[in-house]
């Protein structure tokens, strides 16, 4: 026991260590490339410099809220995969960011100047999705596959609508696009200002919910036997997961695989227990994040990739590897 823990502090003390790294390089790296010691210069002593102003006005708010967007789209599969037993589970790919994502859309197309209402929305939509697939899955109690399969049909009827949106309304679209793609361009100390609250609610809701997270992993019956109230603490657990995805998704748009990828390299490399799985998957989830954004800003400079597209090249590989693996 001693050792598997010592183990996990090793990959936790790692993965805390990807994400400053990640950080670092969001800040340095870009069309003016500078040093971290240079970087650390004008954050500490900021001035009336072009490149003072890049560091702290763009840079440094897009690299904290791609390390938010990522802690909370990880903490949202991870507890997805556990409540519905299934690791193929993620707020992408059951509709629960489908959700967030109409009702984005809407505000983004029809009602542009309410955009300050958006985490709100979302996680309004988010939730509003949830409710369907467990109306849709429920019969004589909830079944995990029965709620992927549920969330898959949501996830098309609300792509449908998103899809009609975009056609009804074609000389709107073009952010529209973009959002839908996922990304972190000119991303403001608004925008982190808007996630921050979401974010820091749902890492305390998620690590006070892991030992929950730990019975349902027992199967229902067991669970009960232990004292767990087994629907309420499901139904729970989803709002904090669409809570964290509406979050991310009102800033980051549509952007998929964090959630299915992060928790199972988590898992791979440290065992099943989410008091281990939580902590783990919101450090590595804000290292794939900004890891990534960083690639896609400099990869084609000055040309600039949405860092949802080096994302689902990353993760579409890792969801084979995972079928091929009989999840």
């Amino acid at each position: 026991m001693g050792r598997r823990w010592l183990k996990r502090l090793i990959l936790l003390m790692l993965f805390a260590l990807l994400a400053i790294t990640g950080i670092v390089l969001s800040v340095t790296q870009g069309a003016a490339s500078l040093t971290a010691s240079a970087a650390l210069q004008f954050l500490l002593v900021p001035d009336s410099s072009t490149m003072s102003q890049i560091i702290w006005n763009i840079r440094l708010p897009r690299a904290v809220t791609g390390a938010m967007v990522g802690m909370n789209l990880a903490l949202s599969g991870a507890i997805l995969q556990a409540v519905m037993r299934n690791p193929l589970a993620d707020p992408h790919i059951i509709g629960i960011s489908s959700g967030a994502g109409l009702t984005g859309i809407a505000i983004l197309i029809l009602f542009p100047a309410y955009t300050y209402l958006m985490p709100a929305a979302a996680f309004t939509g988010a939730m509003v999705a949830a409710v369907m697939i467990y109306i849709l899955a429920w019969k004589n109690g909830i079944k995990p596959v029965r709620v992927i399969l549920a969330g898959v049909a949501v996830s098309a009827f609300l792509g449908a609508a998103i899809s009609s949106l975009l056609i009804f309304y074609s000389d709107r679209v073009h952010g529209a696009l973009l959002w839908m793609v996922g990304g972190l361009a000119a991303r403001s100390w608004n925008d982190v200002t808007l996630i921050v609250p979401y974010t820091l609610t749902g890492l305390a809701l998620s690590l006070f919910g892991a030992s929950y997270l730990n019975l349902l992993q027992l199967g229902d019956d067991m669970a009960r036997g232990l004292g767990l109230s087994v629907e309420r603490a499901r139904l729970g657990l989803t709002a904090i997961a669409a809570l964290l995805a509406a979050s991310a998704v009102s800033v980051a748009g549509l952007l998929g695989f964090v959630g299915l990828i992060v928790p199972h390299m988590v898992r791979l490399l440290g065992g099943t227990d989410y008091r281990y799985i939580i902590p783990g998957s919101a450090l590595l989830g804000m290292a794939v994040v900004t890891w990534c954004d960083t690639v896609a800003r400099i990869i084609l400079a000055p040309v600039e990739l949405p860092v949802g597209i080096i994302m689902a090249l990353l993760g579409a590989p890792f969801f084979l590897y995972l079928l091929r693996r009989d999840v």
